[in-house]
């Protein structure tokens, strides 16, 4: 039995890698140095200050900086960051995603949404989409990052308390595949099938993907 569906925000609801990768360029290139594309996937489902640390690593500044100075790097990085995505509109909601969640609705399905990001509250309310969730876990209410299941176990706490077997998570990185099957949760990945293996199902993106076939093959899942 799956009772709950609990997605993360970035890369599976919303695309707001582009924003974020921006702002962690600009920051590098302030710094001094090229930060690619290739490089920035590092970042994906870890912490601001776990991503800043990995963007120094890319510079070769590690351990030239104090914590505070740190401190006001990721703030200007995140200034940057809210300044992009205060522009964005519901049209940026990824394909397939709002008849994927009516799905889920009909099915009965508690929905719940678990990121690090702690601009949830703003993407969401952007892109007009906070009535579709019944619980909202972010980086403000979590002291553990993924791969640690700490966010997911939050959200089925907040959805009353639904067993976490019970409960199937979309994530588009590896650490929050990881942190779903630390919590013995279902795991759908969202993206690349080469780097989520892992994954109980892997789709590409929701366009066309229908919940009751994708139930299905979850529960034939063996645990």
């Amino acid at each position: 039995m799956i009772e709950a569906a609990l997605f993360d925000l970035d890369g599976v609801i919303v695309d707001t890698a582009r924003y974020h990768y921006a702002a962690w360029r600009r920051l590098a290139e302030e710094l001094g140095f090229r930060f690619t594309e290739h490089d920035n996937e590092r970042l994906k489902g870890v912490s601001r200050m776990q991503s800043l640390e990995i963007l120094l690593e890319v510079g070769g500044l590690v351990g030239r900086f104090s914590a505070a100075e740190k401190e006001r790097m990721a703030e200007r990085k995140n200034r940057w960051y809210v300044e992009y995505i205060s522009q964005m509109t519901p049209r940026e909601i990824l394909p397939g995603v709002l008849p994927f969640l009516a799905e889920l609705r009909k099915d009965g399905m508690r929905i719940a949404l678990g990121s690090a990001s702690k601009n949830t509250g703003l993407i969401l309310e952007r892109l007009q989409l906070g009535r579709w969730f019944d619980a909202v876990v972010d980086g403000t209410m979590v002291v553990r990052t993924k791969p640690d299941p700490e966010v997911f176990i939050t959200c089925a706490e907040r959805l009353g308390g639904v067993p976490p077997q019970q409960c199937v998570v979309f994530e588009d990185a590896v650490a929050g595949v990881e942190a779903a099957q630390a919590a013995q949760m279902y795991s759908v990945g969202v993206g690349d099938s080469r780097l989520l293996c892992e994954a109980d199902c892997v789709i590409t993106g929701f366009l066309g993907v229908r919940w009751r076939d994708l139930k299905m093959k979850l529960l034939a899942v063996k645990r």
